[in-house]
């Protein structure tokens, strides 16, 4: 007869037993972990703009502030990794090791997150320039060729939002209405004034979003306009309360959505992006002039060949390029079924140029490296950064985003080509 046997003695789980476990945020990441290497970048650049909005000094009252160097390595390091989102990058920093590595103990809120992405533009856009002088001196870049191309961005604003003038005048005068009830009867609140001050708060904000509609109403009417030649255009325009920059464009599955139009400029060679502008524009044309002169301006150096697509290939851009030194490669448009090499006898010198140049296979060529670079620059911003879809609003602080992204991807190629 089999000997009965007891119950297996086995360690059960108990979670509701507290543990003290000792550890050092520096031993989480190993010595090559991306986290470490972004720091290191950011201690070899110049941050002192960020830090000349502070008020709390050495010697003088008043509450520390949180390391601006903290919080632009936890926005950059959340943008390489696709995290735009201020609340999902403050939950990260409690529980993923490396945003806990870069937080370095220092107590980080939505808030604060959220006020530093959007308030720094002057001193992003100046890292930016900084962080290209820096590649130049390497020689990891060269300014010899330059591709441009523009990506339509999704703004935070409904297309509900968007109203034409009549409406928005009526909502105009029950906004200035709404503000001085609000002044003249101030609502119930906790002692202290908190309820009064929130409603009057609110009341002006949307009066001041109203007006800022109206206003943008005559920028819109001023570009469609100019988009067709001065001859007036179908419909009455039409302005977002919610985001008045935003505008309504054509998106690349044929869609009409709000959107930005973020331009940017990259060197073939090395992929790295030389140029970062934000417009409200609803078309690519004439948008290569003001890239040229702004990736002069921040390199020093002007390019000396410019690749870009069919919406920026216009007459003046070409004569503008040829006026520069510079060359410039795009596609021919083709009229009237007439072969675009012929030259037209109210061609200029420059024009003449770029219809020959285009129609030779080694142009060919060189153009075909715009698809190569611009393309999947593009493909890497909004698939994986944070261009897919914008959480801010305003052109100033979109404008923020966008260079964040852009320094997010060239931190990552710096450190690429750095290691090849």
């Amino acid at each position: 007869m089999a000997q009965r046997r007891g119950r297996p003695r086995v360690v059960e789980a108990d979670r509701s037993q507290l543990e003290l476990r000792p550890f050092d945020l520096d031993g989480l990441l190993p010595a090559e972990h991306p986290a470490r290497a972004l720091w290191q970048a950011l201690e070899r650049l110049d941050l002192s703009q960020f830090y000349e909005p502070i008020q709390a000094r050495e010697h003088e009252p008043g509450r520390p502030s949180t390391d601006p160097k903290v919080l632009l390595a936890l926005w950059l390091y959340a943008t390489s990794d696709g995290v735009g989102s201020a609340r999902e990058v403050e939950r990260l920093c409690q529980e993923h090791h490396a945003y806990q590595w870069l937080r370095g103990g220092v107590p980080v809120n939505y808030h604060t997150l959220s006020a530093f992405r959007v308030g720094h533009e002057r001193a992003l856009d100046a890292l930016f320039t900084q962080l290209l002088a820096v590649l130049l001196q390497q020689g990891l870049i060269s300014l010899q060729r330059v591709s441009q191309d523009g990506l339509r961005v999704r703004a935070s604003a409904g297309a509900s939002s968007f109203r034409r003038r009549a409406r928005l005048s009526t909502w105009l005068a029950r906004a200035r209405e709404q503000v001085t009830l609000v002044k003249r009867h101030p609502t119930a609140s906790d002692g202290r004034g908190r309820g009064q001050a929130a409603a009057a708060r609110a009341a002006v904000e949307r009066e001041t979003r109203v007006e800022q509609a109206l206003a943008a109403l005559e920028e819109i009417e001023t570009q469609r306009a100019a988009q067709r030649g001065g001859r007036k255009a179908k419909g009455e325009p039409r302005a977002s309360v919610s985001d008045p920059d935003a505008r309504i464009m054509k998106m690349p599955d044929g869609g009409f959505r709000p959107a930005y139009n973020v331009q940017l400029a990259s060197e073939p060679g090395s992929q790295v992006i030389v140029g970062v502008q934000v417009t409200n524009r609803t078309s690519d044309q004439g948008q290569a002039r003001p890239m040229l002169a702004a990736v002069e301006q921040r390199t020093g150096q002007r390019p000396r060949e410019y690749l870009a697509d069919g919406g920026y290939a216009d007459k003046r851009t070409v004569e503008h390029c040829h006026e520069q030194g510079v060359t410039f490669y795009g596609p021919v448009p083709r009229r009237h079924g007439q072969d675009p090499a012929v030259p037209r006898a109210q061609d200029t010198e420059a024009i003449a140029q770029w219809r020959a140049r285009m129609a030779a296979a080694e142009s060919k060529a060189i153009y075909q490296e715009r698809a190569s670079t611009s393309e999947r620059v593009n493909a890497d911003v909004r698939t994986r950064r944070t261009l897919d879809r914008m959480l801010v609003r305003g052109l100033p602080k979109v404008s923020c985003v966008a260079l964040l992204n852009a320094l997010a991807y060239n931190l990552l190629r710096w450190s690429s080509l750095t290691t090849t």
